[in-house]
């Protein structure tokens, strides 16, 4: 890796969770978008949800997702991540101009970030070392090109915290609607699904969550999230918080456009010691404003 300025975010998955070079990188992401379902629609797409694990394991799933981007166009990407190892609070934002990967610098949009810290409280970090947020950016670069980037890190997890994570989801989802509208400007979030070390059990909560979010039932979610006390998705506040986000810029639709998990990756299922559960996710704006029951899958 190149030496960074003291004002990019350095990458510190590059070479391990994906490719560390621009070219084996390009290849990489290209032949996992070549590979994804293109689902053609007038809809607008408002949000995505994509998963976050290493590329040989999720980056098939995630390019599902970005798959949906082709022929659209989009100044800002809000993306929305867990905070996994770093205490920073309820919502914390690089304070960097620029996040770095091998295929170049994505600038932080510093107004849209400025105005949203005047909407609610917003926590600047120096230094990070979350990779929910990071891995996203080489598709959103392949794919869309030049954008400007809001990175929002969530540390009030709803299985953990529970109930009390719903509160900065709807502030959050508040403020960056007031921004976000009339303007060109994706929604992201970041978040596997189950973590568990029984494959059956994985493929029977991911299904509850897959209903749940095709069937645009936010509330619903929020309590499936909390009430168990388990971990049905490691990124569950930034889920919910891109889906109230959408639901008040006018989404009305949901497509889950693909589902997995590690151990079908893989190929060890039954005897997995670990199994990490992932999901593809497009919210879209329908001008008819109805859904048939099978258009939300």
């Amino acid at each position: 890796m190149p030496t960074v300025r003291d004002d990019v975010r350095k990458s510190l998955i590059a070479g391990s969770w994906y490719p560390g070079s621009p070219e084996a990188l390009r290849q990489v992401v290209d032949d996992y978008l070549a590979r994804a379902e293109y689902v053609p629609t007038p809809d607008e797409l408002i949000a995505l949800i994509s998963p976050h694990a290493g590329y040989p394991y999720s980056g098939q799933t995630a390019a599902y997702a970005y798959r949906q981007l082709q022929g659209r166009a989009y100044d800002t990407v809000v993306l929305l991540g867990p905070s996994h190892r770093d205490n920073f609070g309820p919502i914390a934002i690089s304070n960097k101009k620029y996040y770095w990967t091998p295929l170049g610098e994505v600038e932080l949009d510093h107004e849209f970030i400025r105005a949203l810290a005047h909407k609610v409280s917003v926590q600047r970090v120096g230094q990070d070392h979350e990779h929910a947020l990071e891995i996203q950016l080489p598709f959103l670069q392949r794919v869309l090109g030049t954008f400007k980037l809001v990175p929002i890190m969530l540390g009030l997890p709803f299985y953990i915290v529970g109930e009390h994570a719903r509160f900065t989801c709807e502030q959050l989802a508040h403020a960056l609607a007031d921004l976000a509208r009339g303007k060109r400007v994706l929604v992201v979030a970041s978040s596997d699904l189950s973590h568990l070390d029984d494959y059956a059990a994985v493929k029977k909560f991911d299904a509850r969550t897959e209903e749940l979010i095709a069937a645009f039932d936010v509330e619903g979610l929020i309590r499936y999230f909390w009430q168990d006390g388990e971990c049905r998705a490691c990124g569950d506040a930034p889920i919910v918080a891109a889906l109230l986000t959408a639901r008040a810029l006018g989404a009305n639709r949901v497509r889950v456009l693909h589902r997995t998990n590690s151990g079908d990756v893989t190929g060890e299922r039954e005897h997995a010691d670990y199994v990490v559960g992932y999901m593809a996710v497009g919210v879209y704006k329908s001008d008819g404003g109805r859904r048939t029951k099978d258009e939300g899958r």
